[in-house]
């Protein structure tokens, strides 16, 4: 299956570099996996298209339940309105890559890059990174912020503290990584220097991450029950703060309904149901349905309170947090932000 792409020189443009980014992270982790282990298990493509593929669709490179791997997801997205001259888009051109390694010691990443064209043409860049480990090592975090730095320089600063922002969980009194990096709406007014710090940015993120996970495997290859504990509360912890705070993941499944398993394709493979539902308590009042939604969404194949988060249940999942937020759209107020909030869901009507 193939979709029609976005006609702006911009957006070709951005679809190569993302594409080209994707295919790094995959090659980057299918070599962590072999290294380790002899692990050759592959990456399987699924594709989506919006409405059938004439306004764009993706590819999502995906595996889990492997030796290395928890859940890996590396997303290429590109949706378009060329043939509606009303919408406020042009198109949107993303990469969004979730990695879980399976071995608690070894840290999770979330990469996101994305090009937004409005209808005038002007542009802008969102460019996201950060760490997030089950077990903190203050060493991984250095080195991949001081990455990170290398290749931003002087926005790295600004970023950082947008990154820190937009990743606290006022619920929980904590971040969800260790090491973030975000710049919304970045547009310096140099198309070029803009895509050039993007692949910068997402090379260096791919190159520190896989260094970072094959020291971690070879430095701790037999993860203790306890350390395997810790793994699960943060799964939950993560889980808990993609779908009652990440503003891009929520932008999304109310947009539209065609992606919800890629979309969702950022959750860990397992939670603590128990623990997703005492946060209900200590979210704000008007956050408490959407926490109790959840819980409901992720009944079955629960074991001594641990469930698996499966398709199903994310598409129970997608569909929870859709309807919460269409009857309270006032509660889209609590969740995360940087400097911008970008008017996501208003530039595709």
């Amino acid at each position: 299956m193939a979709f029609t792409p976005a006609s702006s020189a911009a957006a070709a443009s951005a679809l190569v570099l993302v594409e080209t980014l994707q295919r790094r992270m995959v090659e980057a982790m299918q070599g962590v996996a072999a290294a380790a282990c002899d692990d050759r298990t592959p990456f399987v493509p699924t594709t989506w298209l919006r409405d059938g593929g004439r306004h764009g669709g993706g590819t999502r490179w995906g595996l889990g339940d492997t030796p290395v791997f928890d859940r890996a997801s590396v997303n290429v997205s590109q949706v378009h309105y060329d043939d509606e001259p009303n919408k406020q888009l042009g198109s949107a051109t993303a990469l969004s890559t979730i990695i879980h390694p399976a071995n608690p010691h070894a840290p999770s990443v979330h990469l996101h890059l994305s090009w937004t064209q409005m209808r005038d043409g002007t542009g802008y860049w969102r460019m996201m990174s950060d760490l997030n480990p089950s077990i903190a090592a203050s060493t991984d975090a250095d080195a991949f912020s001081a990455s990170l730095r290398r290749v931003s320089g002087p926005l790295y600063d600004g970023a950082a503290e947008q990154g820190a922002r937009y990743f606290w969980i006022p619920a929980l009194g904590r971040h969800r990584g260790v090491s973030h990096f975000y710049l919304e709406a970045h547009d310096s007014g140099d198309l070029a220097a803009d895509a050039a710090l993007a692949r910068s940015i997402g090379e260096t993120t791919i190159d520190t991450y896989a260094a970072l996970v094959a020291a971690s495997l070879r430095a701790h290859p037999q993860p203790t029950a306890a350390d395997r504990a810790t793994q699960l509360a943060y799964h939950t912890v993560y889980f808990f703060q993609v779908l009652t705070l990440d503003r891009g993941t929520t932008s999304g499944l109310l947009v539209h309904d065609q992606n919800d398993v890629g979309i969702l394709g950022s959750l860990p493979s397992h939670l603590d149901r128990a623990l997703l539902a005492s946060w209900g308590a200590r979210v704000p009042p008007e956050q408490a349905p959407l926490v109790a939604a959840l819980v409901e969404a992720t009944v079955g194949d629960e074991r001594d309170g641990v469930v698996v988060v499966d398709e199903p249940k994310k598409r129970r999942l997608a569909a929870a947090v859709r309807e919460f937020y269409r009857a309270n759209p006032k509660a889209l107020d609590l969740q995360a932000a940087g400097n911008v909030i970008p008017p996501t869901v208003a530039n595709h009507r």
